[in-house]
């Protein structure tokens, strides 16, 4: 399946019907199933601010949406001078989406059009989690409790904070913290295990294992320095704060990630699919082995790419990046 003229795509989402739901940056949806039967949507988002790598970002599905027709959506809010990452609730009926509705805003506002997060999960209790990024030039507020930047946060459909959040008192959404700008985040349906990745700086990109309550080190703990080349921490590994499962430096720039469960490639089975932005490979990651392992099985994409998702078939769905992208499906000859 190939769709040219996707024109800055950030999550690609299935459909119970095959189709797909792919968002754009600027406030739109696609629906494809083919080239044929591409159709654009505009989401009347509230402020929606589009600059850097703001925007329409996640599109993600409630368990019920069959009956429901309810998604959540995160996008970036706001003004040059103040802007963040919002959640939302819409309704789509096939054709358009309406009753969108702001249930959550991260705060503190920033100045930076940047370093947003903005990955969405569905937890087997039907609570759901955000990433959230540092705003990249606060990221001291990764540290902090009272900040939502540089979090996971973790919230009820409703938009209110789980009362069993582990700093329910001094910080109601917060669920992990000490993140940079996380993108990847896929929950184990085998094993509840939840798993992010994030961007370092120059070096430094992660893969976590998610516990509530844990500190993940941003920016005390790095493998990576500043683009500048200075140094930002002596430290890549910190007392009381969690060292990554993966860490790639030099940077590969993840932007997505997925669990493989099908098929049609059985090698595959369990391991981490991760899209990569500067280093254009679709990389497999299978934390089970000692030491972790990873592969790039199909070397011949060499493309930027910006999400990875398993259809219903068992074939591997990637999104490319940019003004001209397109999904590619992988699957055996």
């Amino acid at each position: 399946m190939s769709v040219w003229s996707l024109n800055q795509p950030w999550a690609l989402t299935q459909l119970p019907d095959n189709n797909w739901l792919v968002t754009e940056r600027d406030g739109q949806v696609v629906i494809t199933g083919g080239v044929e039967s591409l159709v654009r949507i505009p989401l009347a988002l509230p402020d929606l601010y589009v600059a850097g790598q703001g925007g329409l970002l996640d599109l993600a599905l409630f368990a019920d949406f069959a009956v429901s027709g309810k998604v959540m959506l995160t996008f970036s809010q706001g003004t040059e001078e103040a802007n963040h990452l919002a959640v939302a609730t819409a309704v789509f009926n096939g054709e358009s989406f309406s009753d969108i509705s702001v249930i959550l805003t991260v705060s503190p506002d920033k100045d930076t059009p940047v370093h947003y997060g903005g990955r969405l999960a569905l937890l087997p209790d039907g609570t759901w989690l955000v990433t959230t990024g540092d705003g990249f030039d606060y990221r001291e507020e990764a540290q902090r409790l009272n900040s939502m930047l540089g979090k996971t946060l973790r919230f009820n459909a409703d938009g209110s904070a789980p009362e069993d959040n582990p700093f329910a008192e001094q910080a109601p959404y917060v669920f992990t913290y000490g993140h940079r700008n996380p993108q990847g985040l896929v929950v184990d349906a085998a094993s509840g295990a939840i798993y992010e990745h994030e961007h370092g700086p120059d070096g430094g990109d992660e893969i976590n294992l998610l516990t509530p309550g844990n500190n993940y080190g941003w920016p005390v703990a790095t493998f990576g320095t500043d683009y500048s080349g200075a140094q930002i921490s002596p430290f890549t590994r910190y007392a009381n704060m969690q060292s990554p499962q993966v860490n790639w430096t030099p940077s590969v720039a993840p932007s997505a990630m997925a669990i493989y469960r099908g098929q049609m490639f059985p090698e595959l089975n369990g391991q981490l699919l991760v899209t990569t932005l500067k280093a254009q490979q679709l990389l497999a990651v299978d934390l089970s082995a000692t030491p972790v392992q990873q592969t790039a099985p199909f070397a011949t994409i060499n493309q930027r790419l910006r999400d990875v998702a398993i259809g219903q078939d068992g074939a591997i769905y990637v999104l490319t990046d940019g003004k001209e992208a397109n999904i590619l499906r992988i699957a055996p000859r």
